[in-house]
């Protein structure tokens, strides 16, 4: 244990660099990563760029964009050019689906009943379009047999929707064997990773996977406003998103009035004018964690979320999340009699996490995280309780 402690000693310097650390006991990274100061100078730049060089600040700007995309892509494992940039993931969705053509022979699309419900409106919403939603079931409402979720996939399956860490419990489902069950059904296979990307180590090109989406609000620690889709590059040139906008075409400043002619990379995906300030805000968190390493963050994050669990089941609550931890992500889910209310207490008493329903508390460390915070959070809880 002491040279595991003695290997994460730099990742525990880079503390200083995160101000609301000072102030709380940050352990809401799943919903929120703590703000880098370095956010502010680059919103700083941002904001003298605009004034000092007006509309010339988009020569700047706009490159920006895909420099932030191939950055991500680095973190994910995709080749340079196959990720482009958004505003959210149900953004991403919507852009996925305006792609496709619901027919009656291929108009299945699939997914499970915890995955993420702004993703599950976007799809659900497109069955005034053809599409017919098939959700797979929890048992639990932890996780979801892998077998029946590959058994829901058939022939009239266009498009397979896999939560990687599922948002309620934490769960990692297997993304690459669903991924290849999809394609044997000549399905696409979406993948949304927002609860894994800088916690969990992936590859996309290993996974074969045909699209994958997140955002920098939580384990990247960039805020609101910037997330990404990788495409698999063979599938850019063959799919045409309804939703699209003026830089998703080739000639974006010929401004014609005709049907769009797409961009022959991921730009086509790109839509409108993009969020500018997000790509500035989000620059920080992404070069810490690239800079940290996934690999030598998700050790930590096993070895915290196991020392918490044990903490947890220890003082008698229901852990709410796989035991295994080669299964679990960087969240830990913690369920007793009176959790909501506790966990207003503790938010009072300065630990920031949240609370949902049929999970209870959610609590995740990250690379920031100090072994006596998830202690001193056990000790709250305990106390909270005999009140």
């Amino acid at each position: 244990m002491t040279q595991a402690l003695d290997s994460e000693t730099d990742l525990l310097e880079r503390r200083r660099e995160f101000p609301t650390l000072s102030k709380k006991v940050h352990l809401i990274s799943h919903s929120l990563g703590a703000m880098p100061r370095a956010a502010y100078d680059a919103l700083r730049e941002y904001g003298d760029l605009w004034v000092d060089r007006s509309i010339e600040a988009w020569r700047d700007w706009l490159p920006l964009v895909t420099a932030s995309a191939d950055e991500i892509g680095r973190i994910i494992g995709a080749p340079a050019g196959t990720v482009m940039m958004h505003q959210n993931v149900s953004a991403w969705m919507g852009i996925i689906a305006s792609c496709l053509d619901f027919t009656p022979r291929r108009d299945r699309v699939v997914y499970t009943d915890l995955n993420f419900p702004s993703v599950h409106y976007v799809w659900k919403e497109h069955e005034r379009l053809g599409a017919n939603v098939h959700l797979v079931r929890s048992d639990d409402g932890i996780e979801v047999d892998t077998q029946k979720f590959i058994d829901a996939i058939d022939e009239r399956t266009a498009a397979v929707v896999i939560e990687l860490v599922l948002f309620r419990s934490g769960t990692i489902q297997d993304a690459k064997a669903i991924a290849k069950a999809a394609h044997a059904k000549g399905a696409l296979a979406i993948v949304d990773a927002y609860q894994a990307v800088g916690t969990v180590p992936m590859d996309v090109v290993d996974m074969d996977v045909d699209f994958l989406t997140g955002g920098s609000v939580k384990w990247l620690c960039g805020g609101p406003g910037a997330a990404y889709c990788y495409v698999r590059r063979d599938l850019i040139s063959k799919l045409e998103p309804r939703l699209c906008g003026w830089f998703s075409h080739e000639e974006p400043f010929a401004f014609e009035m005709s049907r769009v002619r797409y961009r022959r990379d991921a730009g086509r995906f790109m839509g409108g004018t993009p969020s500018i300030p997000a790509l500035y805000a989000s620059s920080a968190g992404r070069r810490c964690v690239r800079e940290l390493g996934v690999e030598r963050i998700r050790r930590k994050s096993i070895r915290q979320v196991g020392k918490l669990a044990a903490m947890a089941e220890e003082a008698g609550l229901e852990v709410r999340s796989p035991r295994d931890p080669q299964r679990r992500g960087g969240m830990l889910c913690l369920e007793f009699p009176g959790s909501e209310p506790a966990h207003e207490e503790l938010l009072r008493r300065g630990y920031m996490l949240d609370w949902r329903p049929g999970s209870g508390i959610r609590v995740s460390p990250h690379f920031y995280t100090t072994d006596g915070e998830l202690e001193a959070l056990l000790d709250e809880i305990r106390k909270i309780r005999r009140t």
